[in-house]
């Protein structure tokens, strides 16, 4: 008999198959139970009748709990009005471990609640869902750019500098010396861009940022390219692109997951190119013409950026922010010093960032000088300012946030439920 996983069902019709998996459901008519057994892989509906099932195992259905294990087998049978068009003729079921009650009931259960059981929570057909189409984009993101010459480049997770800003590092002791767990891996990927010309990073960053939002993780993944002699509107461009091909990927190979969560899949098949590109000062004339009563020079936080990411139905371009508000390694805008040569792009209904990034400082005195205005050690940075001094160029990159765009592409209402386990605020557990 030929183990299967339910997702290849489809292909075993009429196949005596054995399937190893957990209890999701069951319910009993007369003579007959109908159990549903879920694999990981999907969820089949098995019919077990006196007639066709051992009596060891008609009786076994009695006894059986929620997510209790077992080793099913019988026949496969198409049916166009079981889960999944497929139902097994249930010959034996194996009991490999009986469940204790298990916690998570049909019931409604409170926010907090599902929290702390996240570990038990993930067997749902929604976390999986949602998990599913973070799987999708991950695998996305590295075909991206392995498809287009990109080299993969690793960057450490322990670092002796501060990338965004120091307020929000988190510290540690690394044999004596203070270093900080990594906020961003773009310092690192500048000189790899200068050897290989085009890299991407993927990894964890983390940011000791005291907030509540709905869009905000202490510890998050983040895909970032960096590309040699890109100029910002070649990057954007890049972006533009990039996020044009996560859609189309989520919406071929993770429609039915879309669809389970009822997701209005017309709002994602409008994201095609171009995007509107908006400056920031044309972004704050938009936000006057709504009533926000905006102080020019500010950053956008969370409610601006949501309407903002209203006013359009695709991905808005907002580019060439105020110097004060953007990070000290930007290039400043030739046309106004001050402003400079970043890009951040707003998911739309009201998401609001997903990518922020732009082009780099490539004059040595020019980055020297910031860092010092910036109030930053310069002998932490020395090796960064020496890319400035061996055959630098104009480069380019940004990073887009992994979490967020699982939020925008499933629509969900808090980034909590897009990663495995979710660290906030006030969450450590488990």
């Amino acid at each position: 008999m030929e183990q299967v996983y339910i997702e290849d069902i489809a292909s075993k019709e009429g196949v005596e198959v054995l399937i190893k998996g957990w209890l999701y459901n069951k319910r009993s008519s007369g003579k007959i139970h109908f159990v549903l057994v879920r694999d990981g892989t999907g969820i089949i509906q098995g019919v077990v009748s006196k007639a066709d099932a051992t009596p060891e195992a008609f009786d076994l259905v009695e006894e059986l709990t929620q997510e209790s294990a077992i080793m099913v087998s019988g026949t496969v049978r198409k049916d166009a009005r079981a889960p999944g068009g497929y139902e097994l003729l249930v010959k034996d079921i194996k009991l490999v471990h009986l469940a204790e009650p298990y916690p998570i009931t049909p019931k409604s259960h409170g926010i907090p609640f599902l929290m702390d059981h996240r570990h038990l929570w993930l067997r749902s057909r929604r976390q999986q869902a949602i998990l599913r189409i973070r799987h999708e984009i991950i695998r996305a993101c590295r075909d991206y750019y392995d498809s287009r010459g990109f080299v993969l480049i690793d960057a450490p997770i322990l670092t002796p500098t501060s990338c965004e800003g120091t307020t929000t590092l988190f510290e540690t002791d690394y044999f004596g010396e203070k270093v900080y767990l990594t906020q961003s891996g773009q310092l690192y990927l500048e000189p790899a861009a200068m050897a290989f010309g085009k890299v991407y990073c993927f990894g964890p960053a983390f940011r000791a940022e005291k907030s509540k939002t709905r869009r905000h993780l202490i510890e998050f993944w983040i895909v970032e390219p960096e590309v040699a002699y890109a100029t910002l509107s070649d990057i954007m461009d890049l972006a533009e692109d990039f996020i044009c091909y996560i859609v189309e990927r989520v919406l071929t190979e993770r429609r039915r997951e879309l669809e389970f969560l009822e997701r209005d899949i017309s709002k994602l098949e409008n994201i095609k190119k171009p995007f509107p590109r908006v400056t920031y000062d044309e972004a704050v004339a938009i936000l006057k013409e709504k009533g926000v009563d905006f102080p020019l020079e500010d950053d956008f936080g969370a409610p601006e950026e949501t309407l903002l990411s209203e006013h359009f139905d695709k991905p808005v371009m907002i580019h060439r922010y105020p110097t004060k508000v953007k990070a000290f390694y930007m290039e400043p805008d030739p046309e106004r010093e001050d402003r400079v040569l970043c890009v951040d792009v707003l998911a739309p209904e009201g998401y609001g960032e997903i990518i922020g990034g732009g082009q780099r400082i490539h004059s040595y005195d020019l980055l020297l000088q910031r860092i010092k205005e910036h109030n930053l050690p310069e002998e932490a940075f020395r090796w960064y300012l020496d890319i400035r001094k061996y055959g630098s160029v104009p480069h380019s990159g940004f990073g887009l946030g992994i979490e967020r765009t699982v939020a925008w592409l499933c629509h969900l209402p808090h980034v909590r439920e897009t990663i495995p386990y979710p660290r906030m605020l006030n969450r450590l557990y488990p």
